[in-house]
């Protein structure tokens, strides 16, 4: 539904029960924001109302403002349909791997963005990509960290996965 603050989406479930995605989609998805970006596409303001997992209690109510987060969920809204359950996984699980790349500093040695492009570890994208969302579809930091613990620290990503140049 559209309304004047843009537009509106009503999730039938929890954040915690968005679906997982496959690392090739959510690294196909990270590579159209990177291009929606560069080309400036603009996006309206987005609202996603989750139904709260328990009965009565009021939803979630989620309202994306940011320009650049409004760019990628305009982007893959033409790419894949944020009407569809794939489509809105992937923009909430994009968002969240931002989110929490920019709030855990322990995290910085599994990815290096630059201006040609973004390297990320294969270890956090398969993370990323299926690792639960919270109560306010966030990825939960300390889970991340238990997930990756395996990894040396500082390790740097081996390739670059979801590079493209500028």
């Amino acid at each position: 539904m559209t309304s004047l603050a843009g537009t509106a989406y009503a999730i039938p479930h929890p954040p915690a029960d968005t679906p997982a995605v496959s690392e090739r989609a959510l690294l196909n998805a990270w590579d159209t924001a990177r291009a929606a970006a560069a080309a400036h596409l603009e996006g309206p303001s987005r609202r996603f109302l989750f139904r709260n997992a328990t009965p009565g209690d009021p939803p979630l109510d989620l309202i994306l403002t940011d320009r650049d987060a409004c760019c990628w969920a305009e982007a893959l809204d033409r790419r894949i349909g944020l009407d569809t359950r794939t489509g809105m996984a992937l923009l909430l699980r994009l968002l969240a791997l931002v989110e929490v790349m920019g709030r855990a500093p322990w995290m910085r040695g599994l990815f290096d963005i630059a201006h040609d492009g973004t390297t990320l570890h294969p270890d956090l994208l398969r993370a990323a990509a299926t690792q639960p969302l919270d109560a306010a579809a966030r990825f939960d930091e300390e889970g991340m960290r238990r997930r990756l613990a395996r990894l040396p620290p500082g390790v740097r990503g081996t390739g670059p996965i979801g590079a493209r140049p500028a």
